[in-house]
Formats: structure tokens, C-alpha cells, sequence
């Protein structure tokens, strides 16, 4: 369940690591050792350490550049380069500092203009400068001249600038139209698209894309920087859907566009539209001299959907993908810019549901694209011609692309495709589940070869030029790390080694990695974290911290089991999680068996983890509790309302009660539509289960949250009043969002949670 704040996948260790800290590790088992508080968890500086911040690379792949600061707050921007691994400074602090223009400063204080932002910036893809980003300001900086231009300012809010291809122009969003400046004129920005607003969106994201198809923009530049293809998104249909502001003393209402499952999506069509010119204009007739949004055919029904939109190389075509309804048929289609028309190239099909990526890339030769399926049951490489034919399949076997491996020539997060040498770059986690290492495959004879070494789990941002990359390395002990690679493997230098010296005055225990066997036979990954003064003879309440929810693979050798975890094993608990079938990163079998009912497989692979647990003689099978955040959330209410006679306690935290109430994309790809499955959402939801409730439960929600809405801990309540029970806490957080992410409330919610663990378990 990607129930986030953000478009990335959430488990429980993410959803801690964004909250504040991180995770834990180290072996120091000294008597002296001090122990964790929450507190000195959420609380700065991090135990996880620093990460370096703000690395991009230079468009040629020569060097990248990242921030750079003192001891005190000076800012610098410096760069690496990718041969030698030699550092210098770009931007100094001194420039960086007269950004705000000084002569300009009581005219940005009297129009309350924001101002821009070092750690927000972004190359030309020239290489001849970089572009600052505020909330409603742009600014060029020139790297040959070092001065500085002001390219838009505005009382609204800017989202989403980019250069074109050539550089002379950077787009941007605006009162939900798409706009463009001048980067030579440095002139006044214009429209190209008119009529946005609240209800229709125009090269503008809504809720619903970034959160469950993980689209990161709304608009795309042609290659040859002439056009622009953008979608609008017709808000319309959607339900507005209230937040109140319960602090506030007039009931204050914000409205969000939220289509639940079942309901009526937002419409959205692909249009273009041609840079040069005066301000735009719609058209459904033949094409003028005037710039005017040509939408591209693609079809007639409109209750679909259009994850993804790229430019062929020779920008006359825009291949989009339409995925229908129930997210089981995914078309490729290339249109004409044009003319609107399109052709359908291919159609892949799956008896449950599709999962999309950002796997398509086309080859230089204007012949062929490179494309990924899991039509054999796990992700692989395809490459097409342009007709749609395969050529050849460049990938095979029991093991799937978990990721691009950074980004590739043309727009971030697609395939990094080495055209001269003949290689394509991806990660997998072919040759140990819990790993996830870096691999390129030969255009030649498909040899597949491993880049990064070493036991964990590598996050990589390959270069334009696929020469070198950066990789970001962590085990379940050690905190991440980064480096500069060559992409043959050669270590180049050490960007950050992020050593945390303060982790080793804390009884921290080992991540232990093991496998339980399902039912059935399947083989489910785990990790347990015993006291770190423990002792066999004695018998220990287990802790399970629960996720459990697709596209999320919770149970990996990186830097993720949470220091709150590591403080409850200190009290005296041994901490359990375990993927159950449903999860992410092990094939199409292992997920499909979720299909139209969520919980009932989830839960039982999670008993056979819990039967597991009892198998050990240092566990006290009387006191095994539960606790998860968002769909772990949902787990815990299954799991207790479910196996009652199992768990002794639960924590639920920002749960989905009843599925009904979430939203279309995320909740009809595994459950189809409520219209169509009402027994299945019966089945799946703990509302319906609530009387069978008899462990002590603790819930929490924050108000404001606008993904797992409140009303999902209210139905919970008004079911458990119904059948005579009540959690026996509960936790309100006015406002809050779904992390719950302030310090104050982060610290006061796992007090409260910890107090409940030793209060009931």
C-alpha cells in the first residue's frame, strides 16, 4: 500500500527514517553502554548521521555537484570529478548569498515574494548555468560569469520548472497553466496553456497520480525543445473531500480532490503544444500557424488512465501509455504531435494487475526502445521496433529489475543505457532477496554482469553519460555511505562515510536475518532483534512490527530496522517483522495471491511467523503483540480482530479500517471496484470484524491526514462502541498529516506507544 506523505513506498522503518532519526546498528554490547530514549531518537543530530545533500550531475557526466557546508551555516556548492574523484567549489558562499539581488530586497519584503534556495537547483542542460528555485521566484545563475539573473517573480506559486533540451527556455506551472521564459531575454514569462484552475488542471499533478502511479511531473519537453506534451487533468468528476481543522475555533475546512474506490476518477487527455509564439490555444480542428494544444487521440473512453507520456527521438511523436480501469491491460501508443492521431505499437495483459515502471527508453537509431514486462512472471528487458515487434528479450530467469539504476540520456528515472559501449544498467536482487546490487546486461550477447559488491543494499544515481555513478551503500548495521564508482566497478573516491560514533555508546543488538516457512511451503523472509543482554533461559514477549502491503519489501539487509525498535529490544522485547506474500521484489506469484482480499494471506503467513516465534523456547507465547503504521496499521486491526486468541496487545497508527474509504488507483488494483467486489471489501475490513476485538488496542491518527483519511479510525471507533469495546487508548492529533511528523508529536506518540507495550505485553 503506498499510504505515504510523499511518492515514495513507505514501510514501517521509511515512515521512522522520514519522521526524524533512522535506524540502528552497531555491536557494542558494553555494561556501560547508555540507553535509547525517544527523545535522543527523534531528535538532532541524527543517529542515522548526514547524508551529503544536493547531488546532481553535470549534463556531460564529467562531474556532479553537491552542497557543501561548514561547520556553521555557510553553504557552498562544490563538484567532483567522475575520473579523478577531485573536488572544487562551483557557486562560493558569497555568490550563493547574493542571490536575494540586494538591491532588490525591500521590493521582495514589501511583495512578499519568496526567496530562492541554494539546496534547490538544477543544471542547464548546456552546462553553462544553474537554475535556484523558489516558492514563487526563479533565478539563473551564469558558471562562466558568475552573475546572477532574475527570470521570474511572482506574488503565486511556482512548481515544477524546467529547462528545455536546448536551455534557451524554462518551463514552469503556475494557477495551474503551464509557462514558459525566455532564458537569453530574461524576460517576462507567458502562458501556454490558459484556463487552469482548481477543477481543471493543466500540466499540473493532482492527488491521486503522484501518490499511486508515481508520476513525478505533468508536462514533458520534446527533444528538439519545439513542443511541449502535458496532460490536463479535469478535477471535475472528483470528490471534494473535507479536512476539517479541528484547532480551529470556527471549524475551519480545507478540500481535497480524493476519489475513492468506486468513485469517479479525474478525467485526464494528453495534449501539445508548440513553444514559439503568442500565448495558446485549444483546438479540436485542423492545425494553425497560432500556438494551439493539439490533444492526441487516445480513444474514447475516459475512464482510464495515462501513467505514463515520452517523446520518440525524431519529437513529431508521443508515445503514452494508457492503463484501463481495472489496471489489467496497459497499451503502448504512439501519436502524432500534430495531428493527434495515434497508432497502438503493443498490449500487455495480466490476469490480476499490472504494475507500471519507467523501463522505456529509445535507442539513438530511431529503430528500436527498450521495454520491461513481468509477462514470465518476473520483471525483465525487452527490446521492440517501433512497429511494435520484439526483437529480442535481453533479460531472463527466476529474478526481476527491482530499478533503473539511476538515469539514463533524457528525463530522471529512466533506464541508463550505454549506446557506445553496449550496455544497459539496472538493480535486482537476483542472487539474494534481501540485497539489492547494481548489474548491467550486454547489448551484445545479454552477459549479465554484477558492478557493486559487497553484502546490503546499493541505491545508485548513474551518470548521464553511464561512465561513473554515485552509489549510496548500507547494510542493516551500518548506516548509508556514499561513493563515487566507475561503472566498471572501480571505487574513484569517498563522498561521504557518514560514520556515526555516538551509535557505539548504545547496547545495540544485531539484525538477524532468517526464513519461516507459509503454509504452503512458500519461503518468507524475516528479521528478528533479541535484547542485547539476552539470555536463552529466560522466556520474552515478541514485538511484531507489522507492514505487509504491496510494492513495499520491508525485510531487506539496509539501513532500516528503527531505533525505536532497537530501544523496545532493550526493554526487555524481542521485535519481529516478516514479509508475507503480497510484498514487493520476489515475482508476480508472490504478490498475486492477494488478490481481491486483503488481510486473509497477509495474516496467514504472519502467523507462521508468529508459529515460528512459539517454536523458540526464549519466547513467552502469552505475550506476542503487534503494531503497524498506514497498512501495517490496517494489519494490526486484521491481525487482531482476526486471531484474536493470538495477540495480547496492538498499536494502529493512521490505519485503513474499511477499504471503501481509500482511494481509487491504489485500492481497485488489488480489489477491483467495490461495485464489483462488495465481498471481498467485507471481508477485508476490520470494521466489519470489530466485535471479535478482545486483545488491548491502541490507535492514533493525526486529522489532517489526507491520504488515510481520519474517518477510518472513526468507523473503527463507532464499531468497536457498537459491540461494546473501545480501544483501550486512543491518540488525536489535531491537524497532523499521515507521518505525524512534528518533533513534539513524534516524541509524545512512541512515549505513549512504548508506555502501552509495557503496560499490556
Amino acid at each position: 500500500m503506498r499510504i505515504s506523505s510523499r511518492a515514495t513506498r513507505i514501510s514501517i522503518a521509511a515512515l521512522l527514517a522520514a519522521l526524524a532519526a533512522g535506524p540502528v546498528a552497531s555491536q557494542s554490547q558494553s555494561s556501560s553502554a547508555k540507553n535509547l530514549t525517544v527523545e535522543r531518537i527523534f531528535s538532532e543530530p541524527s543517529l542515522s548521521g548526514n547524508l551529503t545533500e544536493g547531488i546532481e550531475w553535470a549534463p556531460d557526466g564529467k562531474r556532479f555537484s553537491y552542497l557543501a557546508a561548514d561547520a556553521g551555516t555557510t553553504v557552498e556548492i562544490w563538484t567532483m570529478d567522475a575520473a579523478a574523484g577531485e573536488r572544487k567549489v562551483l557557486v562560493n558562499a558569497e555568490t550563493l548569498k547574493s542571490v536575494a539581488q540586494p538591491e532588490k530586497e525591500k521590493a521582495i519584503q514589501a511583495t512578499g515574494l519568496g526567496r530562492v534556495e541554494a539546496q534547490n537547483y538544477q543544471w542547464s542542460p548546456d552546462g553553462q548555468s544553474l537554475l535556484f528555485v523558489g516558492s514563487n521566484s526563479l533565478v539563473l545563475l551564469g558558471l562562466a560569469t558568475g552573475k546572477w539573473k532574475p527570470l521570474v517573480s511572482s506574488q503565486d506559486e511556482i512548481s515544477d520548472p524546467k529547462f528545455s533540451p536546448d536551455s534557451k527556455w524554462v518551463s514552469f506551472v503556475r494557477g495551474a497553466n503551464l509557462w514558459v521564459a525566455n532564458t537569453a531575454s530574461g524576460g517576462e514569462a507567458r502562458p501556454l496553456t490558459t484556463g487552469g484552475s482548481e477543477e481543471v488542471l493543466k500540466g499540473q499533478l493532482d492527488w491521486v497520480y503522484p501518490e499511486e502511479l508515481d508520476c513525478r511531473t505533468a508536462y514533458w519537453w520534446s527533444p528538439d525543445s519545439s513542443k511541449i506534451a502535458y496532460y490536463q487533468m479535469d478535477e471535475r468528476p472528483v470528490t471534494r473531500y473535507p479536512l476539517m481543522d479541528m484547532s480551529s475555533p470556527v471549524g475551519a475546512m480545507q478540500y481535497t480532490r480524493y476519489p475513492q474506490a468506486g468513485e469517479a476518477n479525474p478525467i485526464v487527455r494528453v495534449g501539445v503544444v508548440r513553444v514559439a509564439g503568442g500565448e495558446a490555444k485549444e483546438s479540436s480542428g485542423p492545425a494553425s500557424v497560432t500556438p494551439e494544444t493539439r490533444w492526441m487521440d487516445t480513444g474514447s473512453n475516459t475512464d482510464v488512465y495515462m501513467p505514463r507520456v515520452d517523446w520518440l527521438r525524431d519529437s513529431q511523436h508521443v508515445a503514452i501509455q494508457r492503463l484501463n480501469r481495472a489496471q489489467n491491460r496497459l497499451d503502448l501508443l504512439f501519436a502524432d504531435a500534430v495531428t493527434g492521431a495515434s497508432r497502438m505499437i503493443l498490449t500487455q495483459t495480466d490476469k490480476y494487475w499490472i504494475n507500471i515502471n519507467d523501463d522505456l527508453y529509445f535507442f539513438a537509431d530511431g529503430k528500436r526502445f527498450l521495454w520491461s514486462s513481468e509477462q514470465t512472471g518476473f520483471r525483465h528487458y525487452y527490446i521492440y521496433d517501433l512497429s511494435g515487434k520484439q526483437v529480442e528479450q535481453l533479460t531472463s530467469g527466476d529474478w526481476g529489475i527491482t530499478g533503473t539504476g539511476g538515469v539514463g540520456p533524457g528525463a530522471a528515472g529512466h533506464p541508463a543505457v550505454d549506446e557506445k559501449r553496449g550496455y544497459v544498467y539496472f538493480t535486482s536482487n537476483k542472487d539474494d532477496v534481501i540485497e539489492n546490487q547494481v548489474y548491467r546486461v550486454s547489448l551484445r550477447d545479454k552477459s549479465i554482469t554484477q558492478i557493486t559488491h559487497g553484502a546490503g543494499t546499493h541505491d545508485v544515481s548513474i551518470a548521464p553519460d553511464a561512465s561513473a555513478f554515485v552509489d549510496t551503500f548500507s547494510t542493516a548495521m551500518t548506516p548509508p555511505r556514499q561513493d563515487l564508482y566507475r561503472t566498471d566497478g572501480t571505487r574513484v573516491a569517498v563522498i561521504n562515510e557518514n560514520k556515526v560514533a555516538e551509535l557505539a555508546e548504545y547496547r545495540l543488538s544485531p539484525v538477524e536475518f532468517l526464513t519461516v516457512s507459509a503454509d504452503d511451503g512458500t519461503k518468507l523472509y524475516a528479521e528478528i532483534i533479541k535484547p542485547p543482554d539476552f539470555n536463552a533461559a529466560k522466556k520474552y514477549p515478541v514485538l511484531i512490527s507489522a507492514y505487509g502491503g504491496p510494492q513495499v519489501q520491508a525485510v531487506r539487509n539496509a539501513w532500516g530496522a528503527p531505533l525505536w525498535d532497537e530501544m523496545m529490544a532493550e526493554k526487555g522485547y524481542i521485535v519481529f517483522s516478516l514479509d508475507n506474500r503480497g510484498s514487493y521484489n520476489r515475482g508476480r506469484a508472490f504478490e498475486a495471491p492477494i488478490y481481491h482480499h486483503f488481510g486473509k494471506i497477509e495474516l496467514e503467513d504472519q502467523l507462521s511467523g508468529v508459529k515460528y516465534l512459539e517454536s523458540l523456547p526464549y519466547v513467552d507465547g502469552s505475550r506476542i503483540g503487534i503494531w503497524g503504521w498506514s497498512f501495517g496499521g490496517f494489519m494490526t486491526l486484521y491481525a487482531l480482530a482476526n486471531a484474536p486468541e493470538v495477540f495480547k496487545a496492538g498499536v494502529s497508527v493512521a490505519p485503513v479500517s474499511d477499504w471503501r474509504l481509500y482511494d481509487t488507483i491504489y485500492t481497485e488494483r488489488y480489489m477491483g471496484r467495490p461495485q464489483d467486489n462488495s465481498e471481498g471489501y467485507g471481508h477485508s475490513s476490520p470494521v466489519n470484524q470489530a466485535v471479535n476485538l478482545k486483545a488491548k488496542l491502541m490507535m492514533a491518527h493525526g486529522t489532517g491526514d489526507d491520504n488515510v483519511h481520519f474517518a477510518n479510525t472513526s468507523e473503527m471507533l463507532n464499531e468497536l462502541i457498537a459491540s461494546g469495546r473501545y480501544a483501550t487508548e486512543l491518540m488525536i492529533f489535531p491537524g497532523r498529516g499521515h507521518p505525524i511528523g512534528d518533533h513534539a508529536a513524534t516524541v509524545l506518540l512512541f512515549e505513549r506507544i512504548a508506555q502501552f507495550v509495557s503496560d499490556n505485553l
